[in-house]
């Protein structure tokens, strides 16, 4: 089960100062305010998805703040996707309000001063993703913070309802599912920022991080493909080889490189996973896109140390 914090059996006079370090300790470090004194109330539950956090929130009404001092003095580096499942809540950041309803969700920036307002009775889920787990897909995040993502956009009202449903199953996910479902979320995640930035004109930086995020979707879309190439990339995001490069060069790594990498950390993670252990290691490796199975040994070891076959044997039980 997940874990569950509330105030329910606290003390009345205590129950703000005991939301105060549910809060601290659940997600970052944060000053919580109400007016309601003993008659406050809060609940959470929070589960752990690989590096990412997922967690329901309830609770009565409150201003909630993170401010430079508690940023300087801590070192947390997320971002928080928050979730409007029962009543209201404003979030401001970067200069932006936005108040998220049921259906909707928003996003704030921990390593930056933000607010949170509710003045009634709210439940929200928070996904907390490591920073550099989305700016690796899309970096253009700074421009939508305090910004609501709505059920009207087919991609925002998609990603509301996988991150929906998997908070609910959260606690009941091995850990490799647990692993790809919020890698898939971060996936859906990044889609609808980068949809919702290209709708208008963009930075030169912002528009370069949303056609990297549309180069590596379609990278990871035809990974299985033996034939995926530098060309037929480029050829499918109508623009040219040499740009393809430019790109990946942001990064400090290249398009032959990234797709060598996304390989190896697919196999990587079959050979490593109990529901795969049927399957022989060549059949993962021509699966993911190699069709060599030497190179695929040689590269393999290069990268982890093992060979597929001992990687496998040291992570799967005996």
């Amino acid at each position: 089960m997940p874990a569950l914090f509330t105030t329910e059996d606290a003390p009345t006079h205590r129950r703000l100062a005991l939301w105060q370090d549910i809060v601290c300790d659940v997600f970052v470090q944060l000053d919580c305010k109400s007016d309601l004194g003993g008659a406050f109330h809060g609940a959470i539950t929070s589960s752990q998805l690989g590096a990412v956090k997922c967690s329901t929130v309830s609770s009565g009404r409150q201003r909630v703040t993170r401010t430079p001092s508690r940023i300087s003095r801590a070192s947390e580096d997320f971002v928080l996707i928050a979730l409007g499942r029962q009543g209201a809540g404003a979030v401001l950041q970067d200069g932006r309000e936005t108040v998220i309803q049921p259906g909707e969700f928003a996003f704030y920036d921990t390593t930056r001063p933000y607010e949170l307002r509710f003045t009634d009775d709210f439940t929200q889920t928070i996904f907390q993703v490591p920073r550099d787990m989305l700016h690796r897909r899309f970096a253009g995040t700074q421009n939508l913070t305090a910004t609501a993502f709505t059920p009207d956009r087919p991609v925002e009202r998609l990603a509301y309802q996988f991150i929906a449903a998997l908070s609910d199953v959260a606690d009941r996910l091995d850990q490799d599912n647990a692993i790809r479902l919020s890698d898939q979320a971060a996936d859906l995640l990044s889609m609808a920022m980068s949809e919702r930035l290209g709708s208008g004109a963009l930075p030169s930086s912002t528009h370069r991080s949303a056609l990297l995020y549309r180069l590596k979707a379609h990278v990871l879309a035809h990974l299985p493909n033996p034939e995926l190439s530098l060309t037929e990339a480029a050829t499918a995001l109508r623009i040219s080889p040499r740009y393809v490069n430019s790109l990946f060069a942001d990064e400090q790594t290249s398009f032959q490189r990234f797709v060598l990498a996304q390989r190896l950390e697919h196999c990587k993670r079959d050979l490593a996973s109990p529901a795969h252990a049927h399957r022989h290691v060549s059949e993962i490796a021509f699966a993911w896109g190699f069709n060599d199975l030497s190179h695929f040994g040689r590269v393999f070891r290069e990268h982890y140390g093992l060979s597929p076959r001992d990687w496998r044997q040291s992570r799967l039980p005996n």
